[in-house]
């Protein structure tokens, strides 16, 4: 069953629409990066030099992190919006349940399969940003770079796969394809555009008035953040932007005392990753949730065609 629903998914035109998308942002990205290292004062030798790869820009295309976090949804909803709506407007779920198939082998299976798709087409892209790198640039990545650009294509699939979960469980909820693919992009939308205005104008509703204390502003800034935090695109960018650039020893604001003492010096792969666990735990607890809403929803629901 996996087979067939990665069989399936790679021939349709959606994903080759998305995943030709995603690759040519990828290589617009890639392209602008490299142009922009002949500008950089550093050499070739610094340390972290292969992560610029992911996070350089010229303002003209956003870096290749930004593309991630915004078409990675779109991915992650097309591959998932009728994946059980349309087997049963078909006919072909009771049909399929009519063989010695348990059910919830139809939905782990799509999901499975979806995943391994979306695996491998962020493995692709990374090897193939990491091949064009080592082309153009002539030096090999060290050991601390490889790791941080695998765990980054990790939390990048863990991110896809959130959103995957969310548009099966709008196929379960929903019978029509179409109203279950704009209930995804209507949250993605709401997220991406809409969630951080409503976030800015509580914080300015909310913000304290007077002469206020160190303390007091920092204890409000992570308020303000912790909101922000409820935001999926808001966790994969702190996590992506911890793990790519490692000169970055914090995600939320800190008083002149905790920064007082602190060398200016790159975090090693442990301590990023330390740093970023509450994120990458915050998505795979939602695509968790998601996922068993929806199995919980799909073991209840009638399969019989109408």
């Amino acid at each position: 069953m996996v087979g067939k629903e990665i069989s399936d998914q790679v021939r349709s035109w959606r994903f080759i629409i998305m995943g030709v998308l995603i690759a040519l942002t990828c290589l617009g990205s890639l392209y602008t990066a490299l142009a922009q290292f002949s500008k950089q004062s550093g050499s070739a030798e610094d340390a972290f030099f292969f992560l610029n790869l992911f996070t350089l820009s010229d303002g003209t295309l956003p870096p290749f992190t930004v593309f991630i976090s915004f078409l990675g949804p779109l991915l992650g909803i097309s591959l998932g919006f009728d994946a059980i709506n349309s087997e049963q407007n078909r006919g072909t779920l009771s049909r399929l349940l009519s063989q010695p198939i348990y059910r919830d082998y139809v939905i782990n299976a799509k999901f499975v399969a979806d995943l391994i798709v979306i695996s491998s087409l962020f493995l692709t892209l990374g090897l193939l940003v990491l091949g064009s790198g080592l082309i153009a640039l002539g030096i090999p990545p060290t050991g601390d770079e490889l790791a941080r650009l695998i765990f980054f294509i990790l939390v990048s699939i863990i991110y896809v796969a959130f959103w995957l979960n969310l548009s099966i469980l709008f196929s379960v909820v929903f019978r029509q394809a179409a109203t279950s693919a704009l209930s995804g992009i209507a949250i993605w939308l709401f997220f991406s555009i809409f969630y951080n205005m409503i976030v800015d104008l509580l914080a300015k509703a909310m913000a304290p008035k007077g002469m206020l204390t160190e303390g007091q502003v920092v204890e409000f800034q992570n308020f303000v953040l912790g909101l922000m935090r409820f935001n999926p695109s808001q966790l994969f960018s702190e996590a992506t932007i911890t793990l790519l650039m490692p000169s970055v020893r914090s995600l939320g604001a800190l008083t002149m005392e905790q920064i007082e003492g602190a060398l200016p010096t790159p975090l090693p792969i442990g301590q990023s990753l330390l740093m970023v666990w509450p994120q990458v735990t915050g998505l795979v607890a939602g695509s968790i949730l998601l996922f068993g809403l929806g199995y919980y929803l799909f073991m209840r629901r009638e399969v019989r065609s109408r």
